[in-house]
């Protein structure tokens, strides 16, 4: 039986690599491939009378595995300089004013239609705001290089801002001066532990000359991550900030300090680092996009319950993205297309405790949404690449 498992699990993610290298050309999202092979895969199992036990709870360590990887991925890609704080302020606009519109919107629609309490609602509409750059990212590989940086900071600002947002609606009862006054807190705290770990880490990269060392490293980011995450702190800002460093330590060279970290040598190990992080994203990724699509029922991809609520929802998201584009004078192909729910969304929606769950936010409603917005992209790049055969700056960044 074992070895079985070995079998089908390296044939599968065979196959995610195979989707992965032909997605430029075939312009569908792996992650539609990769959900409907985790789908078949468990149909395949019950045909052939295979005893699967219930995998439901590895859903969550390799959602949250692969989060980190992937933040982490983008931010080692990201060039940062004084010229791009222009870039950075428009994608952060675009990051945070849709998934807010889009947060308190759909809270009164749920409490109109639901009688919920508006907390509740807020809890449970947060996950369906937030961009996945599981998704985003990769489909941005095939862009010219503004609009693909452009997608990496908008996705993992939405990213970090979205999980903020949603702790600190859910772990806050009544939304005060006091709780303000915590969260004011643990950004600041958390800030202090990426400076230090920072540091910490990138010395130990400097200096160790074991033939492993980057495990090591890895390991202590999920470990600082899942620590920052017990206390309810912000985590991801760790991630982002530590990728950041290593990625543009150029930047650094006029501070005399830097020179301890010996960054000509530490730029080499860096490379080596983003390849090894990429290549682990990549695996964590799309085990846990086969393991979730392994989990669906197919009443629950077809739930006609859900289906005017999931059209809406991707609409109005569209809708939202088009006007906030629209304000930031960015242009809108094929970027308004970007905006793929995933990984994140998943995650959070888990995260909702029972006594903050409603009705209308279901696990059917979540795999509509994900699966429609991904179509959306799927129909919305291929249609911007036919009236933009030449690749276009993003303007005023």
């Amino acid at each position: 039986m074992t070895t079985e498992i070995i079998i089908t699990v390296c044939v599968l993610l065979l196959l995610a690599y195979l989707f992965d290298l032909t997605s430029s050309k075939t312009k569908i999202p792996s992650v539609i491939l990769l959900l409907a092979l985790g789908w078949m895969a468990k149909q395949g199992a019950a045909f052939l009378g295979i005893h699967i036990p219930n995998l439901s709870g590895l859903l969550p360590i390799f959602g949250t595995i692969g989060l980190i990887l992937i933040v982490l991925e983008g931010a080692l890609e990201l060039d940062y300089d004084r010229s791009k704080l222009r870039m950075i302020r428009k994608s952060a606009l675009v990051a945070v004013l849709p998934m807010l519109v889009l947060a308190l919107g759909l809270s009164f629609a749920f409490q109109y239609f639901g009688g919920y309490r508006f907390k509740d609602c807020l809890v449970n509409a947060i996950p369906l705001c937030v961009i996945s750059s599981a998704i985003a990212i990769p489909t941005a590989a095939n862009l010219d290089a503004d609009k693909k940086e452009f997608v990496i900071y908008e996705t993992s600002l939405s990213d970090i801002i979205g999980v903020v947002f949603f702790n600190f609606v859910a772990l806050n009862e009544d939304i005060n001066t006091g709780a303000f006054g915590h969260f004011f807190i643990e950004i600041l705290s958390i800030l202090i532990v990426s400076f230090v770990a920072t540091i910490g880490l990138s010395f130990f990269m400097s200096k160790i000359r074991h033939h492993i060392k980057f495990g090591p490293i890895i390991i202590t980011i999920l470990l600082i991550y899942g620590v920052s995450k017990l206390y309810h702190l912000p985590g991801l800002i760790f991630i982002l900030l530590f990728g950041l460093f290593l990625g543009n330590l150029d930047e650094f060279k006029r501070h005399k300090w830097i020179e301890k970290l010996h960054p000509e040598k530490l730029k080499k190990e860096v490379l080596l680092f983003r390849d090894i992080s990429g290549e682990a994203a990549f695996l964590v990724r799309a085990l846990f996009f086969i393991l979730f699509g392994f989990l669906m029922d197919t009443e629950e991809v077809l739930n006609p319950d859900t289906l005017g609520w999931a059209a809406a929802i991707v609409g109005a998201i569209f809708l939202v993205r088009a006007v906030c584009l629209k304000l930031a004078k960015i242009e809108l192909l094929p970027l308004l297309f970007l905006a793929p729910r995933g990984l994140i969304t998943i995650l959070l929606f888990y995260s909702i405790t029972p006594m903050n769950q409603i009705g209308l936010v279901n696990k059917s409603l979540i795999i509509q949404v994900i699966l429609l917005s991904a179509l959306m992209m799927m129909v919305g790049v291929m249609a911007s690449k036919k009236k933009n055969p030449a690749p276009a700056e993003v303007p005023a960044v």
